[in-house]
């Protein structure tokens, strides 16, 4: 099972660089960051831009893969975002992966002044979303007239160092995102069942990922594909245990051993923040980085 760290764009890079290069010493498999232009109670404060500070991230470090976690179509256009990720993709020398989904309601849904999506209207800009994203990172040029997305001869050359192209890792717990992971995704990204968060116990969240997963292995099934081709990755932090398996490696590996059981291959932990949802003990979080890996190992 790898351990990956996600750490916000909330920090100025003479600030934040230490930050990224501490997470590769540290021996994580990756670090992400979350693509947003505000979010939750960071509104009101410093956050910057995803790809500007990944690129940052591909020249302070050598090892370390980089991503989103995740990019979703509320204020990007397959277009630009193509050709920025296969820039970044050679900048980093082949360390990036793509987290991807649907979008949701909050600030970034209404950014650039328009109505928030409905729920159907998000998948479907995300399937035709990724579709298109999906040849503009494989194919040298493509013409595409979509209900949504379109592109005109749009030119992507040399395409992605990673081939055919970067992996994409598709965020989805509905029938139609987990079609899209099942088709385009190199990995599928969960956060749990958000109902559970307030109310629910450790227990019923693990019996509700064990649904996902389940759905995930229909969807791949439904596509002629081994669902254990794909890497699936847990977002922690949303599920009721909340921040407590931070508390401790050996809080941390029971947690992680009960999702290793449901299939899961990769774990991401928040860097701590200070007076925040994702507050921890700095060292205790570093002890996990580098001592819990090797007991699931």
């Amino acid at each position: 099972m790898r351990l990956s760290t996600v750490i916000l764009p909330i920090h100025p890079w003479s600030e934040g660089q230490k930050i990224w290069r501490r997470a590769e010493d540290l021996g994580f498999h990756a670090a992400y960051t979350y693509d947003h232009l505000s979010w939750r109670s960071f509104r009101d404060g410093p956050w910057f831009g995803a790809l500007p500070t990944l690129t940052a991230a591909a020249t302070a470090t050598e090892r370390l893969r980089l991503g989103t976690l995740v990019t979703s179509p509320n204020f990007r256009h397959p277009v630009t975002l193509a050709k920025e990720l296969i820039s970044l993709d050679d900048i980093s020398g082949g360390r990036i992966t793509l987290g991807i989904g649907a979008g949701g309601n909050g600030f970034d849904a209404t950014a650039l002044g328009q109505e928030a999506w409905t729920p159907k209207e998000r998948a479907d800009r995300f399937g035709e979303f990724v579709a298109l994203l999906d040849r503009l990172l494989t194919e040298g040029a493509v013409t595409e007239r979509g209900t949504f997305y379109s592109a005109d001869e749009a030119r992507n050359i040399p395409g992605c160092v990673q081939s055919p192209r970067l992996p994409f890792a598709v965020a989805a717990t509905g029938p139609r995102g987990l079609r899209l992971a099942a088709r385009y995704g190199q990995a599928w990204v969960t956060t749990g069942d958000p109902k559970l968060y307030e109310e629910g116990t450790p227990e019923q969240s693990v019996a509700a990922l064990r649904g996902q997963v389940e759905k995930l292995a229909t969807a791949c099934a439904d596509s002629g594909r081994d669902v254990a081709e794909l890497d699936k990755i847990l977002l922690t932090g949303f599920t009721p245990d909340r921040s407590r398996p931070l508390e401790s490696v050996d809080a941390f590996v029971d947690f992680a051993g009960r999702h290793r059981e449901l299939g899961f291959t990769e774990l991401v932990i928040h860097w701590p923040i200070a007076d925040s949802d994702f507050a921890a003990d700095q060292a205790v979080f570093e002890k996990i980085a580098t001592e819990a890996s090797a007991q699931l190992s």
